[in-house]
């Protein structure tokens, strides 16, 4: 059958063909047929010898297109009598036929058409002898200011008319780097990125380029033309930042600056670089750009936005121009007092040329300029006893000093002074502020702080008391002035705190102090603090005074254990290990120590994958069964720490184990491609994109080798080609496939170390399409399953197969019991056909 079939096949191939070449077939008979011939044929060529079918044909008549260059020889040849010109005319339509003696018909007429091949036998050429343009410095890269237009002659559809454009050389080239780029399909001449950089009309104005043009061909054919390129200046250029005067009393909008753009149309907007709620500023058509309103320099010392030039359709012309205005400083702004009343104070022994305190005034005015400059000025001092000069102050740092003899605070235990604060901002005249200062004349700080109890005995409080927990309230008193430096108290743990476990905190109004815990207490660490507790002042004793045992006490905190939970070395555990490891490998080691030095028993929960075994006494953990990765690449369990002696106390930590990937993973069709068909007959060769994957992890990205194999069955009708890493192309080497279904056979190869290969198959269906030029249902069957047809074939080969299985078992039946008639000792026996 299949040689019947291939004969078939190739009867009806011979009798349809319609397309001969004089190298394919130089002889045969009389039939519609295209001949093609290449142009250029030296004069005289032989194209074709008929074979006449009948005996009665005596003459081969040759019609149509002649045009005297096609003629019959010898009887039976066609031939050329003269070089055929493809540009001239590319097809030529004859007719042939044979007639008998009398001028009767016989075979034909059937048509010959005589196809003209190009060959590159033509020149490109430019559509003008010369090209102008004229460019703009700055002009953007790629954006092409003119074109170069050339043609050929030969056939667009071949190379040998596929032209590419090419600068040769650029004059002047006096710093060696190409100013202009042209596009090599459409001959659009731009400028490069360093054109756009160096292209400056002060310069050089002018450049010339030899432009070449050639074919595609493998003996290229090729022109030249000169481009003449004049530069013209930019006039889109960002302007000098602006300076405006802050509170202006112009009129607004008051124009301020401008851009223009090299050609008229432009369509120019302002945009912001700071999105601000407020935006005084507005360009009009003609570029010019104005501010709406007055600015405040405190506001904003400076606005920055961009100007933009647009065509109609909304597009840049040019990358935007940044606009900058500088708001002027004026002096707005008098200076400003650091308070309503600043207060200092100063003790009544105060030596002369003490400082007293420091006067600090501001101004919002520009810094570092006279509107901000500083000057102080002592105008008033009340009482102005016992003299009227006990103070002065610096002009320029407002610092105080006391120049009177000594302060008596019975006597005057309060002064108040005008400051005048003013700055040298010009014009019209400088700005000030009066300040009020308060100077407050204090005690002399010749009492010690004296506590009312030497020793606040013993106090007891559990090892987990929260931290801030009061331990015990203090009080020492002080007979100096109230509310002054030398009758406030700090209190401070001079003994038994040296890790800074208590702190004490002193209510200003009443001096008394509250002990409390800044720290954790820890009765394994220390069962007993013996605190050593000094009271002091801010403000230093009198000369001969000293501090005593009066400002000192004592306190003893006692502290109880708790059962503390176990606690671990590590707040969470992880580890990274291959994915292959053997079981029983050991991974990690928990560590849990308990407080009070009891032994610990570790459990683990969370292992649902049972991966992972937890030795009980030592905290090892091994794995406990092979590994995967595509299966769980990031593993968490908890384990958990217990006292032996009291399992209701426990603490947990997280175990996370990350899996590293190995090549463990064979490579796949990343989807199912059953359904790929083509229509029978093959008009050309086909293809397919195929997509490989696997499961491992890549870390550049996955990268496969694709390859058929060795079978010359597959590779002779059958090429794989690498499109990337992932995807290749499966296609036919020709068109003369079967109608039938292929399942072709792929390895891929995953570069891997090692490296796995698998082998896969891409079922490609060609079949007889219907006429919506789909394939019928039955016949897109995958490869290895049967079609319905199949299927009833199958069926009925079965069928046929126990029915020759039955007969055979009744024939055994027949003769069997001819036997045992045959011998009368052997027992009757009874057959089962059901068994």
């Amino acid at each position: 059958m299949p040689k019947l079939r291939d004969f078939v096949i190739l009867l009806f191939l011979i009798q349809t063909q319609t397309l001969v070449t004089g190298q394919l077939e130089e002889q045969g008979p009389l039939r519609n047929m295209d001949l093609k011939i290449k142009e250029g044929n030296h004069g005289i060529t032989l194209l074709y010898k008929f074979i006449v079918s009948s005996t009665s044909s005596k003459e081969i008549i040759l019609g149509g297109e002649t045009d005297n260059v096609f003629e019959i020889a010898d009887g039976n040849s066609l031939r050329t009598m003269a070089p055929l010109d493809r540009e001239m005319k590319a097809l030529y339509k004859l007719t042939v036929k044979t007639i008998n003696s009398d001028g009767t018909i016989i075979e034909g007429p059937y048509s010959v058409n005589i196809i003209v091949e190009d060959i590159n036998d033509n020149q490109p050429k430019f559509n003008q002898s010369q090209y102008f343009g004229e460019v703009r410095e700055q002009s953007r890269p790629g954006r092409p200011f003119v074109t170069v237009y050339a043609t050929d002659a030969d056939d667009p559809a071949t190379p040998n008319a596929q032209l590419s454009y090419g600068i040769m050389q650029q004059f002047p080239d006096t710093q060696k780097v190409m100013l202009f780029q042209i596009n090599s399909k459409t001959g659009a001449i731009s400028t490069t990125l360093n054109g756009r950089n160096i292209l400056d009309v002060a310069t050089q104005d002018t450049y010339e380029l030899l432009v070449n043009v050639s074919d595609s061909a493998l003996n290229a054919f090729s022109s030249t033309t000169k481009v003449y390129i004049t530069v013209q200046e930019n006039i889109w250029r960002a302007p000098q930042p602006v300076t405006i005067s802050e509170n202006s009393t112009a009129s607004h909008p008051m124009k301020i600056t401008e851009v223009r753009w090299n050609d008229h149309g432009a369509i120019y907007e302002l945009h912001q670089k700071e999105k601000l709620l407020r935006f005084p500023f507005f360009i009009d058509q003609n570029g010019d750009i104005y501010v709406t309103e007055s600015l405040d320099r405190e506001e904003k010392a400076q606005h920055i936005f961009y100007a933009l030039a647009k065509n109609e359709q909304g597009e840049n012309l040019a990358r935007p121009l940044e606009i900058v205005v500088n708001v002027k400083d004026i002096n707005d702004n008098p200076p400003v007092c650091p308070a309503a009343v600043t207060v200092f104070e100063v003790q009544e022994n105060e030596g002369v040329g003490s400082n007293i305190g420091t006067l600090q005034a501001t101004d919002m005015d520009e810094e570092n300029t006279r509107n901000s400059l500083l000057h102080y000025h002592l105008l008033e001092q009340i009482p102005t006893l016992p003299n009227d000069n006990m103070f002065i102050v610096n002009e320029y740092t407002g610092v105080f000093q006391l120049i009177g003899p000594v302060l008596n605070i019975k006597d005057f235990p309060q002064y108040t002074l005008k400051v005048q604060v003013s700055d040298e901002g010009l014009p019209p005249t400088a700005l000030s502020t009066i300040c009020e200062v308060q100077i407050h004349v204090i005690d002399i700080n010749d009492q010690i702080p004296i506590f009312e109890r030497s020793d606040y005995g013993n106090v007891t409080f559990r090892e987990d008391t929260p931290l801030e927990t009061v331990v015990m309230e203090i009080q020492a008193t002080d007979s100096d002035q109230p509310s002054t430096g030398s009758s406030a108290i700090i209190y401070r743990v001079t003994e038994g705190d040296p890790h800074g476990i208590f702190e004490i905190i002193t209510d200003s109004v009443t001096n008394r102090g509250y002990v409390r815990l800044a720290q954790q207490l820890d009765f394994e660490s220390s069962r007993e603090h013996r605190l050593v507790i000094q009271a002091t002042n801010p403000e230093p004793l009198f000369t001969g005074i000293m501090y005593n045992d009066s400002s000192i006490t004592h306190l003893r905190v006692m502290v109880t254990d708790v059962d503390e939970k176990p606690y671990f070395n590590q707040t969470i555990y992880q580890v990274q290990v291959p994915e292959n490891i053997a079981p029983k490998t050991k991974l990690a080691t928990i560590v849990a120590i308990d407080p009070e030095g009891d032994s610990i028993r570790f459990s683990m929960q969370g292992d649902r994958r049972n991966w992972l075994r937890l030795h009980e006494s030592t905290g090892e953990i091994f794995s406990n069964a092979e590994l995967d990765r595509e299966t769980e690449s990031h593993y968490e369990v908890t384990v958990i720490a217990t006292e032996r002696n009291n399992p209701r106390v426990s603490s947990s930590v997280n175990f996370h184990l990350y899996l590293e990937d190995i090549n463990d993973n064979a490579p796949r069709l990343a989807k199912n491609y059953y359904g790929t068909f083509f229509c029978y007959p093959l008009t050309k060769p086909e293809a397919v994109v195929i997509e490989a994957t696997d499961d491992d992890s890549y870390t550049y990205g996955k990268s496969f080798n694709f390859d058929l194999g060795g079978d010359e069955n597959i590779t002779r009708d059958w090429d794989i080609a690498k499109i990337n890493g992932t995807h290749a192309r499966l296609s036919m080497k020709h068109a003369q496939l079967e109608e039938k279904n292929y399942n072709v056979p792929i390895k891929i190869n995953d570069r891997g170390r090692p490296p796995i290969e698998a082998t896969v198959h891409v079922p490609v269906f060609i079949c007889s399409c219907t006429s919506k030029n789909e394939c019928p249902k039955d016949t897109l069957s995958p490869s290895g399953k049967p079609t319905v047809a199949m299927a009833v074939g199958i069926l009925a080969g079965t069928l046929a197969i126990i029915g020759l299985i039955v007969a055979a078992v009744f024939i055994s039946i027949g003769h069997k019991k001819k036997r045992e008639g045959a011998d009368p000792k052997r027992p009757s026996e009874t057959v089962n056909l059901a068994s």
